[in-house]
């Protein structure tokens, strides 16, 4: 399977890096069992909730026609009829990113616990949590790209709630990276680089698969090129959001321009969400002491 550590610690740059995590068919041992058969059951259900997202059908229409006729009865029970079920979905999807939050803190423990000497090596030697945690990322972004813009107006303190998560413009997103600064404010005694590193070290061996033709090659569907993709952008992002000086500066243990470059060498059009993603929902992107190169990469 290969030594993570030497991707990690390679100082050279021509030297190609042995290490491949199995996106495709991670099984769990017998001590991830527990915590993967947690995490498992939220994503099946996550793949119900992408289906329901990508057939929503928003009641605009309903809605306008009702508005600019006040009067006609027929019309203000079309729209109705129409909104009623929409509240229900927008709920249901608004519950779900609760119960993903609750699964990455699981994964986050797991991954992040000092089983191992070194926090890196989780990667390796529990693929299938690693995986899972990808899905979730993977989950994430998909959503976000997906979601329908809409309101709903239901006077209780749920609707509000739900509200405020789809007022933002990637609120799936947002819900995973609060998550992840939760995790790791309420576990203290757990050095911030266990999570950090994890994070880094997901995203430069997505990284390094994609630019790796022997490594690629391995992947039977061109479906895992896209996942690996957005699983890449969703640890740059998380990691941004943790990490105190964020993904960009020059103390970052990802290799940003390089994440950056593997994007644009993708057809354009598959990766502009993921480019526009890093442009607009990073935290630190447009700091001082960003490098100007990386700046002008996403421009």
């Amino acid at each position: 399977m290969g030594n993570l550590l030497k991707v990690l610690t390679c100082t050279d740059l021509e030297q190609e890096p042995n290490f491949f995590l199995d996106f495709e068919n991670a099984q769990p041992t017998d001590a991830e069992r527990e915590v993967w058969e947690q995490v498992d059951v939220v994503l099946k259900d996550a793949k119900e909730i992408l289906d329901e997202l990508q057939a929503y059908k928003g009641a605009g229409l309903e809605i306008r026609e009702a508005i600019q006729n006040p009067t006609d009865e027929a019309l203000q029970e079309q729209a109705w009829s129409a909104v009623v079920p929409l509240v229900g979905k927008l709920k249901k999807f608004y519950q779900f990113s609760q119960r993903l939050e609750a699964a990455l803190h699981s994964l986050l423990g797991a991954l992040t616990s000092e089983t191992f000497d070194d926090p890196t090596q989780h990667l390796e030697r529990e693929q299938a949590l690693a995986k899972q945690f990808a899905e979730i990322l993977h989950f994430t972004l998909r959503f976000d790209e997906l979601k329908a813009e809409g309101e709903n107006e239901v006077n209780n303190e749920l609707a509000n709630r739900i509200s405020l998560f789809y007022a933002d413009a990637t609120p799936m997103l947002k819900t995973l990276s609060d998550s992840t600064r939760k995790f790791v404010s309420e576990n203290k005694n757990l050095p911030i680089e266990n999570t950090t590193d994890c994070l880094s070290t997901m995203a430069t061996v997505c990284k390094v698969m994609l630019e790796t033709p022997e490594y690629r090659s391995r992947f039977t569907s061109e479906e895992t090129v896209s996942f690996c993709l957005r699983v890449m952008v969703g640890v740059i992002i998380l990691y941004d959001y943790v990490h105190p000086v964020g993904a960009f500066a020059k103390s970052s243990k990802i290799d940003m321009k390089g994440c950056i470059k593997v994007l644009k060498d993708q057809p354009p059009n598959s990766v502009e969400g993921l480019l526009n993603a890093l442009r607009y929902t990073t935290k630190h992107l447009n700091d001082e002491s960003t490098n100007k190169t990386i700046k002008s990469m996403l421009q």
